[in-house]
């Protein structure tokens, strides 16, 4: 049987030929070298194709995935995130790809320009996302209580951004990509900055100037310790991992108001809703809180079994459902960290290691996403809430890519019918009459 090339052998997959070679680069599936480029035996391919997990949409005849009461679950197709074989991919493009190489700059905005302009890859001199300029996202801020958590000082940079874009209600494409490079570069611009409050100076890497990446302009407004290159590519890492992740909870909520034409600032604001939430964007905290404990020399199985029985869904910061082996974004994260050679990162990863070790040990589970964001708060001395902070300023990027999608589809299709289960009317009266 003929050998098929790598351009058929992608379409019998259904993915790119870039999808195709991290497959071969991830041993999955194996190629020969001819004189006219890689050859793959049809055969694998055939039970490649057939072993692979992917969830596609019922119109293919697929059976709908369940929830966890076994009730069917809604499949919304979508073009930005894939979860396949453990692994995730961005537009056809592996996650760790797009994660910027050892020294090189940081991707975080050419991924978010790269998600509007739909090109083949983000394009390497990108230039950094700008905010709208102005103050008034700030001057709500500055209003709020001195305690109020990140979500609270999101949801008023939001309002303020959004007042003061005369573009918002204007959803074609090319209009929504401008509004959300303005948007997510603004929710960041109007957090205030640490290093100053403190009375610590802003490093040359951290400054606000429009030539500076987001995560260079994140960084002062999480911490007061000084940026360093290595240090800014864990973060800016971070945020480029959680631009998207399929149909999670605060992403539907998106779609949701995106499918009744929200504007973008509306679209976030829905999706931060669902955010802000115990088992989603919040869970870093708890992890934060667990991991402090054990570096206060309390004992790292008490600790577990602490914030296991507080969090009453599991072991924050372990097990997610999407990757049984693991999640890749919290192994490309914490190995980032061990690659910075930061004495910070180092005692902040052997504690993880502490709680790894015995939740490991006793229930098999792997770190997720969030355990990694918990690391980096505590590594660099940023307040608990850090990782929800990144959380949202990424992810409110990947909703505003799910918008541009939406508004091209038919309006309100994401208006589902509720199946009634409560009493009957006529059970009332009849009910009322006999106590009568």
């Amino acid at each position: 049987m003929d050998a098929l090339t790598a351009a058929q052998t992608a379409a019998r997959l259904g993915v790119r030929t870039e999808t195709l070679y991290a497959y071969v680069s991830r041993g999955l599936i194996a190629r020969e070298r001819g004189a006219h480029g890689s050859l793959f035996d049809p055969l694998e391919v055939e039970r490649f194709a057939r072993a692979r997990r992917r969830v596609t949409s019922p119109s293919h005849g697929a059976a709908r995935p369940a929830g966890a009461d076994g009730s069917p679950l809604a499949v919304i197709d979508t073009d930005i995130a894939l979860i396949e074989d453990g692994e995730l991919w961005i537009r056809g493009v592996p996650i760790d790809e797009l994660v910027a190489e050892e020294g090189g700059e940081p991707r975080f905005d050419a991924v978010v320009r790269w998600l509007f302009e739909r090109t083949d890859l983000p394009q390497a001199d990108a230039p950094p996302l700008e905010g709208p300029g102005s103050d008034a996202a700030r001057h709500m801020l500055a209003a709020l209580p001195a305690g109020a958590g990140a979500f609270s000082r999101l949801l008023a940079a939001v309002a303020a951004l959004a007042a003061e874009d005369p573009e918002r209600y204007d959803l074609r494409a090319e209009t929504v990509a401008r509004v959300a490079t303005r948007l997510v570069a603004g929710l960041v611009d109007a957090l205030p900055r640490l290093d100053v409050e403190r009375g610590g100076t802003a490093s040359a890497l951290s400054t606000d100037t429009p030539a500076t990446s987001v995560a260079a302009r994140l960084w002062p407004r999480l911490t007061a310790l000084p940026a360093s290159p290595a240090r800014l590519r864990v973060l800016d890492a971070a945020l480029v991992v959680l631009v998207d992740h399929d149909m999670a909870a605060s992403t539907l909520a998106a779609r949701a108001a995106a499918s009744a034409r929200a504007h973008p600032y509306a679209v976030v604001a829905a999706g931060f809703g669902a955010l802000d939430s115990a088992l989603h964007g919040a869970v870093s905290a708890a992890v934060h809180a667990l991991l402090r404990q054990v570096r206060d020399g309390a004992d790292p199985a008490s600790a577990v079994a602490t914030a296991t029985r507080l969090g009453g869904a599991g072991i924050p910061g372990f097990g997610q459902l999407l990757y049984p082996e693991g999640d890749p974004r919290a192994r490309l994260l914490l190995r980032l960290m061990r690659e910075t050679a930061d004495p910070r990162a180092e005692a902040a990863l052997q504690v993880a290691e502490q709680v790894v070790t015995v939740v490991r040990a006793r229930t098999g589970l792997h770190p997720t996403v969030d355990l990694a964001l918990a690391v980096m708060a505590l590594a660099w001395e940023m307040p608990a809430d850090a990782g929800e902070t990144v959380f949202a300023v990424a992810r409110s990027a990947g909703w505003c890519a799910h918008a541009q999608d939406e508004y091209a589809r038919a309006p309100l299709r994401l208006r589902p019918i509720g199946h009634y289960v409560g009493p009957d009317a006529a059970d009332l009266q009849r009910s009322g009459s006999n106590a009568r």
